[in-house]
């Protein structure tokens, strides 16, 4: 174990070397957010991927398909790499002619400064499940990985410390170098792990026809009104609700053209899908290894089960592939989702209450807010009792109900209005709300019945007489 120590360690400087070279090509926001609009296609392919391949990919997605086989994670990753495509396809290029610094200059162009600052404050709630995810799960790594000397806040903190060396000094910059060279490694090392461990399994052929006849490929919902409704929502949560999200729209940004940002969105979210079901695949090799850890952990902690099968099973070179490639898609992760939020935050609330700051000055605060924000996630994470997979999967319901429609219709529908926008904020977060409080259970979905709300919202909001005017005056980056 110590030795394997030792090559995680070696990896972890290696990472936040790469950062802090990548720092030095910062010279002013813009650099820092959208890494100056000058990355190529490979960059952006890295960025994407290496965004979503976290921690729910490797520990959360597996823990759920061992446990609901397919039907279980129809949100991730089926409707996560479903976003990444429709951003590609229909997204990113009128949001990259647009030239702006975050996703929320859009709502104020497009509508005007309350709907900004609205949908802004709801994108940044929502990255709190979703950092909080890779948080939680770089305490669990750094807990394994010891043996228990470091509890699992422990490791939390000191995996935060981590990725905020390199995300303060570089920010988009910084998370696109690390991301290229940990996508190499997350690359390399699950193609290499999965060889070895369907190896000891008895081969891949009967890893699978194992998981065929436990009924783990069954995927689409019964032909009734209720099982369709809970698929399709289960679908749309991640799959709409993450288009509307500024880690998203850095990567779009971030490109050297807009056809780079098209073509880098659709490939990264078609990479990451068949990707993530490797991590699926070795988890349920371990019911072919080790049936009997599997049925320990299962009812305890399933997220456990793929870890505990390296560590048990594997040779030691797969080992340090493993846990390099698992600390390699949690760390480009938590620094592209602790800056996107932190970069929202600043730019679309804090600025517009400091309208005389010069570019230095805003790029100070920006370090700031990544701090603080870091610091909120840290104590959201230490405090949760939500799995994995459920912090993201739920991290998604209010950009749904609240910020998706006024972006889709806004590029696509010209008769959407501001006053369209805020009742389709209104509706969709009230619904939503209501729902969740008093009927969680009911007949459709909290966040389905919101979005709903929202698009009806929209349409009769924008054909009614109007009362609220629009405000265009975009900030570009």
């Amino acid at each position: 174990m110590t030795d394997l120590i030792w090559f995680v360690v070696l990896y972890l400087i290696i990472s936040i070397g790469i950062g802090l070279f990548a720092a030095t090509k910062v010279k002013n926001s813009a650099d820092y957010v959208v890494a100056g609009h000058h990355l190529p296609l490979p960059f952006i392919i890295a960025t994407v991927f290496a965004t979503w391949f976290g921690s729910e990919t490797v520990l959360g997605i597996p823990a759920k398909f061992l446990n609901d086989g397919l039907k279980g994670v129809v949100a991730d990753p089926f409707g996560s790499s479903m976003c990444l495509i429709l951003v590609g396809l229909f997204f990113a290029r009128p949001l990259y002619r647009m030239g702006l610094l975050t996703i929320g200059d859009y709502y104020r162009a497009r509508y005007n400064r309350p709907v900004e600052v609205v949908t802004s404050l709801c994108i940044v709630i929502s990255y709190l499940g979703w950092v909080s995810a890779q948080v939680t799960a770089l305490g669990l790594v750094f807990n394994v990985l010891t043996e228990g000397l470091l509890d699992p806040w422990q490791g939390m903190t000191l995996g935060v410390g981590i990725v905020l060396v390199y995300t303060l000094a570089g920010g988009m910059f910084s998370v696109a170098f690390t991301d290229l060279f940990q996508m190499l490694i997350i690359g390399a090392g699950m193609v290499y792990i999965a060889i070895i461990v369907s190896g000891i399994a008895g081969g891949a052929g009967v890893v699978i026809d194992h998981a065929a006849a436990a009924g783990k490929f069954d995927f689409w919902p019964k032909f009734e009104a209720r099982d369709v409704i809970l698929f399709v929502s289960a679908w749309a949560t991640m799959g709409l609700g993450s288009i509307p999200q500024q880690d998203v729209f850095q990567r779009v940004s971030a490109a050297k053209n807009e056809n780079t940002a098209a073509l880098g969105s659709v490939l990264g979210g078609s990479i990451y899908f068949f990707f993530a079901f490797v991590p699926m695949f070795l988890a349920y090799s371990a019911i072919m290894i080790d049936p009997k850890m599997v049925a320990d952990l299962i009812t305890k902690d399933s997220q456990l089960i793929l870890p505990r099968l390296i560590l048990d099973h594997a040779p030691f070179a797969v080992q340090v592939m493993f846990f390099g490639a698992l600390l390699a898609a949690i760390l480009s992760c938590s620094s592209a989702t602790l800056l996107a939020p932190s970069v929202t935050f600043a730019e679309n609330v804090l600025r517009g209450f400091l309208p005389t700051l010069s570019d230095w000055q805003f790029l100070r605060l920006l370090r700031i807010v990544v701090f603080l924000f870091a610091m909120g996630v840290l104590t959201f994470a230490m405090t949760s009792s939500s799995t994995i997979y459920g912090m993201v999967e739920n991290a998604y319901k209010i950009t749904l109900v609240a910020a998706f429609t006024p972006l889709a219709f806004g590029l696509y529908w010209k008769r959407a209005t501001t006053q369209g926008a805020a009742a389709a904020i209104v509706l969709g977060l009230v619904t939503w709300v209501m729902l969740e409080v008093f009927n969680p259970e009911g007949y459709l979905p909290p966040q389905f019945a919101g979005l709903l709300a929202a698009i009806s919202g929209m349409i009769i909001g924008s054909l009614l007489p109007q009362r609220y005017g629009r405000e265009h005056h975009p900030r570009a980056a």
